[in-house]
């Protein structure tokens, strides 16, 4: 048997520079929480400097007879947190968050935008929380500010809608939609979100 030697890779340094940087480069993960303690961890990693995002709907509750409108969380159990691998303990540190959404045993990055499209698409209309969907059938938004969002059609009291899961976290969000803007997609669902 014979061995030889590895050779070091030749890249040019400009890119060695770019690949360091980008090891540390600050992504958006989703923190898991204690429950009903999103708000709290939200405003607190905001005290500490960490970009947080806690998107927010308006639920209409009845407690002793009357009605009251409250604002609760899209995805109930999480906080998206927009950090450096490097700088996660500052999350982890906090009693409420219990850890972050991992892959594989290392934190799980959302892809890149996905934050920016679920801002944009809260900005657009009223949502509200959905069960998770099992896999199957997908549709494409194909026009209009949401264009190239994938989910699967929901009727609902005579309402078309497109429910748009997000596999990391297991959650799913539910809009109302004209089905003029909407086509099928071919093939089954991948493994990646669908707000990627």
């Amino acid at each position: 048997m014979l061995l030889t030697l590895a050779k070091p890779c030749s890249i040019p340094s400009t890119d060695c520079m770019s690949l360091m940087l980008d090891v540390d480069a600050p992504l958006w993960y989703a923190a898991y929480t204690l429950p009903r303690h999103e708000k709290a961890v939200a405003e607190q990693l905001g005290i500490r400097q960490v970009e947080t995002y806690l998107p927010l709907y308006l639920s209409a509750r009845r407690w002793a007879g009357r009605r009251a409108s409250v604002l609760l969380p899209l995805f109930p159990g999480y906080v998206f947190v927009r950090i450096s691998l490097s700088e996660r303990t500052r999350v982890l540190d906090y009693p409420s968050v219990l850890r972050l959404v991992t892959f594989n045993g290392k934190p799980a990055p959302l892809p890149d935008g996905e934050i920016e499209r679920l801002r944009a698409t809260l900005k657009l209309g009223k949502a509200e929380p959905f069960p998770y969907l099992v896999p199957g059938k997908r549709i494409r938004i194909k026009s209009g500010p949401l264009a190239g969002l994938e989910g699967i059609i929901v009727r609902r009291k005579g309402k078309m809608r497109l429910a748009v899961s997000i596999n990391a976290i297991q959650r799913s969000v539910i809009f109302d939609l004209d089905a003029s803007d909407l086509e099928l997609t071919v093939g089954q669902v991948n493994s990646q979100p669908a707000l990627a």
